[in-house]
């Protein structure tokens, strides 16, 4: 890993840069002609990339190196030094790449080279004759991608239950919601994309079940489609409010794009809002609507926000950071009726609302995984290639439940960025590459204009470290079990987080 020297001089790199200026591991940032540049030296070699992540921005010289890749300091996205191109999610896109020449002890930044040509379609190894994915969110759309980038021929179909093609859920409660990310950023690939790719998406489609033995998927309009290998990647449905009122039109909950459309149209006219649950969807939401100037009240039955998963210090830090944003809270309650106008708690207080989110968590979609008798342990259990107990069949995300190597455990996670390499992983397993899914969980949380950063994967522990002043934003929370280090937490800490990630993948080999 290594470390970013002082960059204020933005050296111009076409103009030649003098060798010693970096030591091995570091990196520098700087440009040729107007276009930003990142120079990282690996041992006696130099590389050029672009100095910002196509995720969302974020400024890769204020992340960290490992072996010939770069990480961005924002959510973890990864690129090679050798390519530009996207070694890891979230990031899709490459970054350019130039050539750098090394004469008289200096190096010079030169063209920009041609980003690989694409792996030729072809029958690959003993791949099967078709693929069907069952899911068009992150898990789903990865897997699809990566087939093709790996140069399988075969049929794919991508089905997907949602109306619209596979976009940016994180968005959808923070910026999106917020009103300071346009539409066009929301869909992960243009119009054209999967025509192009050669890959079947087909929206608001529905599966009814699987016949494992026949390899069929039988669809909700009576038709079924054959496979050679199926994953499963149906993600999570919202759990609902069962309260007399949860059903009234002005009660919304959040997970699809539709969901945060009609919540930013309920949004313009509402005035007092009210969310149900102090989770992580439930504060982003706060946080968004109190960005459109909104009134929220959050009420939930724990007696901190984010406790069970982040611990005390942080989720006082959590409320005070929304109370400090006019958030108000009723906490140690539930909600025990709506009317159309308010909304009645435990404690016989009414909350004047025209607007009721409801964010009480998620469960997995297993329905069809168990109707096609796979294993199932609250959740799809999978080994550590993420196949299911039935060969030929696969899961991916928010479902599934894998052997992880950190913890010693079969674990389960809700999070984007899982979900996208586990459909990685996935679809190279269905070509036979037999590789383990051992990447460390990590997902981000965004509350105004503080990230969480979670790494790795923490159920129970026995111990809390605090390093630093949560109450500052600036801080890390370690989590402890057995004398092992199972998650660390960040808070303004970007680059002790990717540090941290590293750690953990050197512990388990990876």
């Amino acid at each position: 890993m290594g470390g970013t020297r002082d960059a204020s001089d933005n050296p111009d790199f076409a103009q030649g840069i003098a060798l010693t200026r970096l030591a091995d591991g570091e990196m520098l940032l700087g440009h040729v002609g107007e276009e930003p540049v990142l120079l990282a030296r690996r041992g006696e070699e130099y590389f050029a990339v672009g100095a910002t992540c196509t995720h969302y921005g974020g400024p890769l010289v204020d992340g960290i190196l490992v072996g010939e890749t770069v990480r961005c300091p924002w959510h973890h996205a990864c690129f090679s030094l050798r390519t530009g191109m996207a070694v890891r999610p979230p990031a899709l896109n490459p970054v350019a790449c130039w050539r750098v020449e090394q004469r008289d002890g200096l190096a010079f930044v030169r063209e920009i080279l041609p980003p690989p040509a694409p792996q030729a379609r072809r029958a690959v190894g003993d791949a099967p004759s078709s693929v069907v994915i069952i899911g068009g969110g992150a898990g789903g759309n990865a897997a699809a991608e990566t087939l093709r980038q790996e140069g399988y021929g075969g049929a794919i179909t991508l089905l997907s239950a949602d109306d619209a093609a596979p976009y940016d859920r994180p968005n959808l409660s923070k910026e999106y919601l917020a009103g300071t990310a346009q539409a066009d950023w929301i869909p992960l690939r243009p119009d054209d994309f999967y025509a192009e790719q050669e890959i079947d998406l087909r929206l608001g489609t529905r599966v009814d079940a699987i016949d494992p033995n026949a390899r069929m998927v039988r669809l909700a309009d009576g038709t079924s489609l054959a496979y050679g290998a199926l994953l499963l990647a149906t993600g999570s449905e919202p759990v609902r409010l069962d309260v007399p009122g949860a059903t009234l039109p002005h009660v919304r909950v959040l997970r699809t794009l539709d969901d945060s459309n009609r919540l930013i149209a309920a949004a313009n006219t509402a005035q007092r809002c009210v969310v149900v649950g102090a989770s992580f969807i439930g504060l982003e939401v706060a946080a968004s609507l109190r960005a459109r100037g909104r009134e929220v009240h959050v009420v939930a039955p724990e007696r901190c926000p984010m406790e069970r998963i982040m611990g005390p210090a942080i989720g006082s830090m959590v409320r005070a950071l929304h109370e400090a944003h006019g958030v108000i809270f009723h906490l140690g309650t539930t909600v025990v009726g709506i009317t159309p106008r308010a909304v009645t708690i435990s404690t016989g207080v009414q909350i004047d609302a025209d607007l009721v989110v409801v964010g009480i968590g998620v469960r997995p979609t297993i329905a069809l995984a168990e109707q096609a008798g796979l294993a199932i342990d609250r959740g799809v259990t999978v080994d550590a290639y993420l196949q299911t107990s039935v060969a030929g069949i696969f899961a991916a995300g928010d479902i599934a439940r894998w052997p992880d190597r950190l913890t010693g455990q079969a674990i389960r996670a809700e999070h984007w960025v899982v979900a996208e390499r586990q459909g990685q992983i996935a679809a190279r397993n269905i070509l036979g590459q037999r590789l383990r899914f051992d990447a460390v969980p990590f997902f981000w949380s965004q509350h105004y204009d503080t990230t969480i950063a979670y790494v790795g994967h923490a159920e129970i522990w026995d111990r809390i470290e605090i390093k630093g002043a949560p109450a500052g934003h600036d801080c890390l929370a370690i989590f402890w079990r057995g004398g092992r280090k199972h998650a660390v937490v960040a808070v303004g800490r970007d680059r002790d987080s990717l540090r941290a990630e590293a750690a953990f993948e050197r512990e388990i080999g990876t």
